[in-house]
């Protein structure tokens, strides 16, 4: 089956790839005057303010992206992602926010001695102030995940994940995400492959988990159960939320034996996981055998949400939501009134948060006239959803007709913040938006990025909302050809302007 999508964490990281390719290959062939052009040309974009140091008028600064935000308490975040470095090789790093004040990026360190030369963190996630984890991929060839952490505001050196080798016997691919309850206790996942003998050496992919209690990382497993379904040879989690220490729920992807990709899901009780299941209930609304978990959010053990994507019998792909109570997840139902919306034809749930326990809100994309892709939202209350509706104002802004959620966070019931890309016609750009008190606002450009992004492509890749208007962001833009990592933060419900991530070229 062949998959082409535009939005959730997989297509992310796509697009992180093309933009460090690019750069890497335009670094090279730059020289001269080109060279000379495009150091002037960034350092003037930059004037705005940077991260990590004043950045003086003829700085080259290293291409960069920050993947991943993770805010514990308002001014108080940890984020990562990579750079590239003189060789155009990626290498990851880690940056903290304390008292509202970002600080200098910090190479993630012992990557060295794991076997490869670089690496990207592709997660980050802060249980208290000073207290975070996080997990990535280096470039050796096999088993290629790492986790970081940070204790007391000391970050450690990177580790391998106990048990990988062991469980891939062909190699890994790094280690997607991961969630923080407390201090210390963490769960993630990732994909890994295996070589299936009977098959005559073809490779599978699968799902692995692994998680730090009191600190320790154990070994990784595979989720129980996915192989039986995984008939196709591809499957993978696309999101994991824990609600407290030992209770998680994760959802993506398996191929069938009939070749179509059908949605799962998976949940952890009491550091127990039980076998992945076809999600409840979508076999009635998947009748084109193609669907997909996008996001999943738990906000306490047992009480989830998730949503995403399937295909029906008219060859119209639509959005789907479910829910669990007590670990029992209901069966799953179309969004409500995006039926209304979707006259293109393809329309799905890419990020999903809950602020309390039945209610969560959610948003995602959806084609409408002259198939242009614009964007949704859709509110939970007391368990029950209500009808989607277009986010008001992105249409102005979104004169291109591409638009997608690229993350969306809930501090408390009614009260979230989302963020996306949408496209003007000649360039693509990041635009956010607030719920207050279960109302939705208005769609607005990132302040501040418009002005950095004067090769026309940016995008929010991350964000965390430790309380009601206190959030912060954190993505890349483009200056030429060159990529680079910027940050934003919301304080007491106002945004301030994108600031990049300075780490000096040489």
């Amino acid at each position: 089956m062949v998959r082409f999508r535009l939005a959730g964490p997989m297509s992310q990281r796509f697009a992180a790839i093309l933009l460090a390719a690019t750069a890497a290959l335009c670094a090279a062939l730059l020289s001269g005057a080109d060279a000379g052009a495009a150091v002037t040309s960034t350092s003037a974009a930059m004037r705005g303010g940077a991260i990590g140091g004043q950045v003086p008028g003829s700085v080259a600064l290293r291409p960069a992206e920050v993947d991943s935000v993770s805010c514990s308490s308002a001014g108080y975040c940890g984020a990562g992602g990579y750079y590239l470095d003189n060789s155009s090789e990626e290498q990851a790093f880690i940056v903290a926010e304390r008292h509202g004040a970002w600080g200098t990026p910090r190479e993630v360190r012992g990557l060295a001695s794991l076997g490869g030369g670089g690496g990207v963190v592709s997660s980050v996630s802060c249980a208290s102030a000073g207290n975070c984890s996080a997990v990535g991929d280096d470039d050796s060839s096999t088993d290629a995940a790492f986790v970081v952490d940070e204790k007391h505001g000391h970050w450690g050196r990177a580790e391998r994940v106990p048990g990988l080798a062991a469980l891939t016997g062909s190699g890994a691919d790094g280690l997607s995400s991961l969630s923080c309850t407390s201090a210390g206790n963490c769960t993630a996942y990732g994909t890994y492959d295996q070589v299936t003998t009977l098959e005559q050496g073809l490779i599978h992919e699968l799902a692995f988990v692994v998680s730090e209690k009191h600190g320790k990382w154990g070994t990784a497993r595979a989720v129980p159960g996915l192989a039986a379904l995984n008939m196709g040879g591809m499957a993978a989690i696309e999101s994991l939320s824990c609600g407290s220490a030992g209770n998680c729920s994760a959802g993506g992807f398996y191929d069938s034996f009939k070749g179509s990709g059908l949605a799962f899901i998976v949940t952890e009780k009491h550091g127990t996981w039980r076998r992945a299941e076809q999600v409840p209930g979508l076999s009635r609304l998947d009748t084109g055998g193609n669907a997909d978990v996008n996001s999943v959010s738990c906000r306490s053990a047992g009480d989830c949400s998730a949503g995403g994507y399937y295909d029906n019998a008219r060859g119209s792909v639509d959005g789907f939501v479910i829910g669990s109570k007590d670990g029992a997840w209901g069966r799953a139902e179309q969004v409500p009134g995006l039926a209304r919306l979707n006259t293109g034809g393809w329309a799905e749930i890419q990020w999903l948060s809950c602020g309390s326990a039945g209610n969560c809100s959610a948003g995602g994309s959806y084609t409408g006239l002259k198939n242009s892709s614009q964007g949704f939202v859709v509110n939970e209350k007391h368990g029950t959803w209500g009808r989607a509706e277009q986010v008001r104002g992105l249409a102005r802004l979104n004169t291109g007709g591409i638009a997608d959620f690229t993350s969306l966070w809930c501090a408390s019931a009614g009260n979230c913040s989302a963020v996306g890309t949408y496209n003007n016609g000649h360039s693509t750009q990041a635009f956010l938006v607030s719920e207050n008190h279960g109302t939705w606002g208005r769609a607005e450009q990132v302040p501040g990025l418009a002005r950095l992004n004067t090769g026309g492509y940016a995008q929010v890749n991350s964000l965390s909302c430790p309380s009601a208007g206190n959030c912060s962001a954190g993505g890349s833009y483009q200056v030429g050809y060159l990529g680079y990592g910027f940050v934003v933060s919301e304080k007491h419900g106002t945004w301030g302007d994108a600031m990049t991530v300075a780490i000096p070229g040489s």
